[in-house]
């Protein structure tokens, strides 16, 4: 049904409603009330003036509006509730006033002061309520107010019977789960606290279903496809990672082990890498890599930023510069002539490896045969950026990895329809980083530690949330911080400053030179969080620390301890935060990121919000966990017994199949 078609909605509410992602029907009924106003006529008696009260009154006299100055008013006007005569005052409610009339019976929502026998008003309803009343509040919609969108919701729901309920019924059955119908009507209009409850019951569980109904069913799909047929000789693999410099540690061998079975068997591999910050994916993805190429295919690396893909070529190039690998990269910023030069090479097969950003999506790039793809920090990629890659390829497979740790539980059932290897040991010789949370008073200490550091020749990293100062705020801003260090150092320590609005010459420039150690301290915004890889940097200090979630906290202490050097973080902040405690308790980026859950919820695992992934309506995952895991059972038994390719609305679900895994 089109939104056009209900009561109420005219051209700028349909804007408006467009504007907000409501496009139809069912995404209007699925807006739902983040909160609950509950009216309950109160007693004057026996009250305090800090509690909100609900009274029932009558206006005596409609009083007048008093303009103090631009932008504040206060209406005054009296009543009369329980038998006594109140005075009323509501603030830049002046519209309110043409519809106080004499005798009017209304209600009154507020805070009433006894000894001034003031009602200080914070609504006001124009009847009258009897017994309870359950008001919902939905998140504002620009140009619509509350009570508007209530009412378009009510004709809205005259419809309702049109909606379809994705619950099975054997599952209904099963839970004892409400119509769909009824759980609409009850999440919108409800008149008591259970019938909130059953509509979430219902709701939280079919939004979940559907969720997990979306990863099985691809994994459905994934588990049929038939991968490429490979040989290579796994004695050449033996001696290419006995040449490292370094011993694996088990976690990377068994990912490797992992890995290389894939590449074997029939079935297209489709593998996470799920490692903490340092933990060493990278070789195991070359390693795949190295493989992938002896079995006569190309390679394709894809990363999130340009810092990050040059980082990679960087590794992946020197790790493999004792084989006869051709490897290139490729980014937006490179000039015409660049690309096309890469872009033949490619299409020839003379390139074996081909690292890049998504300028790897290109229509006019053509791998001679693609057998293998690897992205990193996969979350930040699409599913449709990522089919893109894959259509380069006849069925390449897929390595996806991440150094966001999220709860493994979590990982497991999110990520459920790709398999799993898991990297949490450090490289061996790493040390622990030194974690300190430090009050901005106390700063001269960490200033004695930048001065230790580079007197030994180390490097110092130096994060500022923002990189210009905002009128009445205390961020420290990459300038501000930049003039600090200058005066602190009396301009005898070279600094340099990296952020997102340097052009992409001077930030390799900078990048350069703190590579190269021209520069001691960098200072710097967030995007040192990825792909930053300077092996001398022992000192990471990051100001306004309480601004970050934890997990991007742990992801920017991971570009100091790449070495055998004692590293250290400093915590810089002006409030006590408990929970930056957690960062001084541990290095383990698993546990933090199940704190981090514990602090933040779903919305903000990666530290960053989900771009349709796991953006819930109602459904919250750390709180409906149990829900999630029955519903993942309930999921695979209801895809085996291939119900679902009998019903439309199953098959409407899959025909739209294109949120992020």
């Amino acid at each position: 049904m089109n939104l056009q078609n209900i009561k109420g909605i005219g051209e700028k509410t349909l804007e408006s409603l467009y504007e907000s992602n409501i496009y139809n029907l069912e995404e209007l009924l699925t807006y739902f009330p983040y909160r609950y106003q509950i009216l309950e006529p109160s007693s004057l008696e026996n009250t305090n003036k800090d509690e909100t009260l609900t009274i029932n009154a009558t206006v005596t006299d409609i009083g007048k509006v008093t303009f103090i100055r631009k932008n504040l008013n206060t209406y005054r006007f009296k009543v009369t509730a329980y038998g006594k005569f109140i005075n009323v005052t509501i603030f830049n409610r002046a519209f309110i006033k043409p519809h106080i009339t004499l005798n009017k019976e209304i209600t009154l929502i507020g805070k009433y002061d006894t000894k001034k026998n003031l009602f200080t008003a914070s609504d006001i309803k124009l009847s009258k309520i009897e017994g309870t009343k359950i008001i919902p509040i939905y998140h504002l919609i620009k140009g619509i107010k509350n009570n508007t969108l209530v009412k378009l919701i009510s004709e809205a729901l005259k419809e309702a019977s049109l909606i379809y309920d994705y619950v099975p019924d054997e599952c209904n059955q099963k839970y004892k789960l409400c119509s769909k119908k009824d759980a609409l009507s009850f999440i919108h209009q409800p008149n008591t606290q259970t019938e909130i409850n059953l509509a979430k019951r219902k709701l939280i569980y079919e939004e979940l279903f559907i969720f997990m109904f979306k990863i099985q069913y691809l994994k459905s799909l994934k588990e049929k496809e038939v991968g490429l047929e490979r040989k290579f000789d796994i004695t050449k693999i033996e001696s290419f990672i006995n040449s490292l410099p370094f011993n694996l540690t088990k976690d990377q061998s068994n990912a490797v082990k992992e890995g290389l079975n894939d590449l074997l068997s029939k079935k297209r591999m489709n593998r996470l890498l799920l490692g903490d910050v340092g933990s060493g994916k990278t070789i195991v993805a070359t390693i795949l890599i190295y493989a992938n190429f002896l079995a006569g295919y190309q390679s394709a690396f894809m990363a999130p930023t340009e810092i990050l893909a040059l980082q990679h070529y960087n590794s992946i190039r020197d790790l493999l510069k004792n084989t006869n690998l051709h490897i290139e990269y490729l980014v937006g910023s490179m000039t015409k002539k660049e690309k096309e030069k890469v872009a033949e090479g490619v299409k020839k097969g003379d390139i074996d490896i081909l690292i890049g950003t998504h300028a790897i999506l290109s229509e006019k790039l053509y791998f001679k045969n693609l057998g293998f793809i690897v992205t990193d920090e996969q979350h930040r990629f699409g599913v449709n950026q990522r089919d893109i890659l894959t259509q380069k390829g006849t069925l390449p497979d897929m390595l996806f990895m991440s150094a966001t740790p999220i709860p493994r539980t979590y990982a497991l059932t999110i990520y459920g329809d790709m398999d799993t290897s898991i990297i949490k040991e450090k490289p061996n010789g790493r040390k622990e980083i030194i974690t300190k949370v430090v009050k901005e008073k106390d700063l001269k200490e960490v200033l004695f530690k930048v001065l230790e550091a580079v007197k030994k020749n180390e490097q110092v990293y130096v994060v500022a949330p923002m990189i210009e100062e905002q009128e009445e705020s205390n961020l420290k801003d990459v300038n501000l911080l930049n003039e600090k260090f200058e005066i602190a150092f009396h301009n005898k320590i070279p600094i340099g400053i990296l952020h997102g609005k340097l052009k992409k010459t001077e930030k390799e420039q900078v990048m350069n030179d703190f590579k190269l150690g021209k520069t001691k301290i960098l200072i710097s915004t967030t995007v040192v969080e990825v792909g930053v890889d300077v092996k001398n940097a022992t000192v990471m200090i990051i100001f306004n620390a309480e601004r970050f979630g934890l997990a991007t906290l742990h992801q920017l202490r991971g570009r100091v301890g790449r070495n055998d050097l004692q590293s250290y973080c400093y915590l810089i902040c002006n409030e006590e935060k408990e929970r930056l405690k957690v960062l001084e308790e541990s290095n383990d980026g698993f546990y933090i990121s199940e704190k981090d859950f514990e602090f933040r919820g779903e919305g903000d695992l990666f530290g960053i919000k989900q771009s349709g992934d796991m953006t819930f309506k109602i459904a919250n995952l750390k709180r409906d966990y149990n829900i999630l895991i029955h519903a993942k059972e309930d999921v695979i038994e209801f895809i085996k017994s291939k119900k679902y390719l009998k019903e439309e609305k199953y098959q409407k679900i899959v025909d739209k199949l294109d949120f992020t895994n």
